[in-house]
Protein backbone atom coordinates (compact mmCIF):
# COMPACT_ATOMS: atom_id res chain seq x y z
CA UNK A 1 0.00 0.00 0.00
CA UNK A 2 2.46 2.56 -1.28
CA UNK A 3 4.83 1.99 1.23
CA UNK A 4 2.71 2.83 4.42
CA UNK A 5 1.70 -0.83 4.54
CA UNK A 6 -1.67 0.04 5.51
CA UNK A 7 -0.38 1.69 8.66
CA UNK A 8 -2.44 4.94 9.50
CA UNK A 9 0.29 6.56 11.52
CA UNK A 10 2.12 6.13 8.65
CA UNK A 11 0.47 7.45 6.10
CA UNK A 12 -0.54 10.55 8.21
CA UNK A 13 3.10 11.21 8.69
CA UNK A 14 4.15 11.09 5.14
CA UNK A 15 1.22 13.32 4.14
CA UNK A 16 2.42 15.69 6.65
CA UNK A 17 5.96 15.46 5.14
CA UNK A 18 4.82 16.20 1.36
CA UNK A 19 2.99 19.07 2.75
CA UNK A 20 6.34 20.55 3.89
CA UNK A 21 8.66 20.12 1.48
CA UNK A 22 12.26 21.72 1.30
CA UNK A 23 12.51 24.30 -1.62
CA UNK A 24 14.98 21.88 -3.22
CA UNK A 25 12.67 18.86 -2.66
CA UNK A 26 9.76 20.75 -4.16
CA UNK A 27 12.23 21.79 -6.95
CA UNK A 28 13.55 18.32 -7.57
CA UNK A 29 9.80 16.99 -7.35
CA UNK A 30 8.70 19.35 -10.14
CA UNK A 31 11.17 17.72 -12.52
CA UNK A 32 10.22 13.95 -12.04
CA UNK A 33 6.94 13.57 -10.99
CA UNK A 34 4.54 12.35 -13.37
CA UNK A 35 6.97 9.76 -15.13
CA UNK A 36 8.67 13.58 -16.24
CA UNK A 37 12.23 11.91 -15.77
CA UNK A 38 12.73 9.47 -19.32
CA UNK A 39 9.09 8.04 -18.16
CA UNK A 40 10.82 6.85 -14.60
CA UNK A 41 8.26 6.51 -11.85
CA UNK A 42 9.08 8.09 -8.63
CA UNK A 43 7.17 8.71 -5.19
CA UNK A 44 8.08 10.90 -2.44
CA UNK A 45 8.31 10.75 1.09
CA UNK A 46 7.78 6.85 1.34
CA UNK A 47 8.14 4.94 4.44
CA UNK A 48 10.89 2.36 4.41
CA UNK A 49 11.00 0.62 7.76
CA UNK A 50 11.67 3.51 10.18
CA UNK A 51 12.71 5.79 7.40
CA UNK A 52 11.08 8.19 4.92
CA UNK A 53 13.01 8.56 2.02
CA UNK A 54 12.55 11.65 0.26
CA UNK A 55 12.01 9.92 -3.19
CA UNK A 56 11.74 6.57 -4.20
CA UNK A 57 11.71 5.00 -7.90
CA UNK A 58 10.89 1.66 -7.11
CA UNK A 59 11.33 -0.16 -9.75
CA UNK A 60 14.72 0.70 -9.72
CA UNK A 61 15.27 0.23 -6.36
CA UNK A 62 16.82 3.74 -5.63
CA UNK A 63 16.31 6.41 -3.13
CA UNK A 64 17.51 9.54 -3.63
CA UNK A 65 17.99 12.25 -0.80
CA UNK A 66 18.15 15.58 -0.66
CA UNK A 67 19.74 16.88 1.98
CA UNK A 68 20.41 20.23 4.06
CA UNK A 69 23.89 21.01 5.87
CA UNK A 70 22.64 19.46 8.92
CA UNK A 71 23.90 15.99 7.18
CA UNK A 72 27.10 16.75 6.59
CA UNK A 73 29.09 14.76 9.51
CA UNK A 74 25.31 12.77 10.25
CA UNK A 75 26.42 8.94 11.58
CA UNK A 76 22.58 9.44 11.15
CA UNK A 77 22.60 9.14 7.43
CA UNK A 78 25.10 6.02 7.93
CA UNK A 79 23.18 4.01 9.57
CA UNK A 80 20.26 4.89 7.50
CA UNK A 81 21.83 3.83 4.22
CA UNK A 82 23.48 0.93 5.64
CA UNK A 83 19.81 0.07 6.24
CA UNK A 84 17.92 1.10 3.30
CA UNK A 85 21.10 -0.79 1.25
CA UNK A 86 19.98 -4.23 3.52
CA UNK A 87 16.31 -3.32 2.34
CA UNK A 88 17.98 -3.91 -1.49
CA UNK A 89 17.71 -0.18 -2.02
CA UNK A 90 20.78 1.83 -3.21
CA UNK A 91 20.92 4.95 -2.19
CA UNK A 92 21.95 8.85 -3.76
CA UNK A 93 22.06 11.86 -2.29
CA UNK A 94 22.42 15.70 -3.49
CA UNK A 95 22.67 19.10 -1.31
CA UNK A 96 20.29 21.34 -1.10
CA UNK A 97 21.82 23.55 -2.99
CA UNK A 98 22.78 21.34 -6.04
CA UNK A 99 19.63 21.02 -6.74
CA UNK A 100 18.26 24.47 -6.72
CA UNK A 101 21.72 25.82 -8.55
CA UNK A 102 22.11 22.60 -10.58
CA UNK A 103 18.86 21.09 -11.42
CA UNK A 104 19.96 20.08 -14.52
CA UNK A 105 23.20 18.59 -13.66
CA UNK A 106 20.98 16.55 -10.58
CA UNK A 107 18.61 15.42 -13.09
CA UNK A 108 21.83 13.93 -15.37
CA UNK A 109 23.28 12.28 -12.46
CA UNK A 110 20.07 11.11 -11.61
CA UNK A 111 19.38 9.59 -15.27
CA UNK A 112 22.96 8.16 -15.44
CA UNK A 113 22.13 6.28 -11.92
CA UNK A 114 18.82 4.82 -13.05
CA UNK A 115 20.59 3.88 -16.24
CA UNK A 116 23.29 1.71 -14.18
CA UNK A 117 26.70 4.25 -14.96
CA UNK A 118 27.15 6.33 -12.04
CA UNK A 119 29.92 8.28 -11.50
CA UNK A 120 32.41 7.18 -8.85
CA UNK A 121 32.34 10.70 -7.42
CA UNK A 122 28.78 10.84 -6.84
CA UNK A 123 27.62 10.37 -3.09
CA UNK A 124 26.46 6.81 -4.18
CA UNK A 125 25.29 3.62 -2.19
CA UNK A 126 24.69 1.25 -4.13
CA UNK A 127 22.90 -1.68 -2.27
CA UNK A 128 25.41 -4.04 -3.48
CA UNK A 129 28.06 -2.96 -1.27
CA UNK A 130 29.56 -4.62 1.43
CA UNK A 131 28.81 -2.69 4.59
CA UNK A 132 32.12 -2.50 5.49
CA UNK A 133 32.30 -0.32 1.92
CA UNK A 134 35.29 -2.36 0.73
CA UNK A 135 33.59 -3.63 -2.06
CA UNK A 136 30.81 -5.63 -3.90
CA UNK A 137 28.79 -8.30 -2.02
CA UNK A 138 27.98 -10.20 -5.01
CA UNK A 139 31.83 -10.67 -5.84
CA UNK A 140 33.33 -13.56 -5.54
CA UNK A 141 36.89 -13.77 -4.51
CA UNK A 142 39.27 -15.58 -6.24
CA UNK A 143 42.60 -16.91 -5.48
CA UNK A 144 45.18 -17.48 -8.32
Amino acid sequence: MRGSHGDPEIRKRARGLRAQPTDAESRLWSRVRDRRLEGFKFVRQYAIGPYFADFVCRDAMLVVEVDGGQHSVSANDARRTRYLNEQGFSVLRFWNNEVLDNTDGVLQALLLTLRNCPSPDWRFAPATLSPEGRGDLTATSQKD
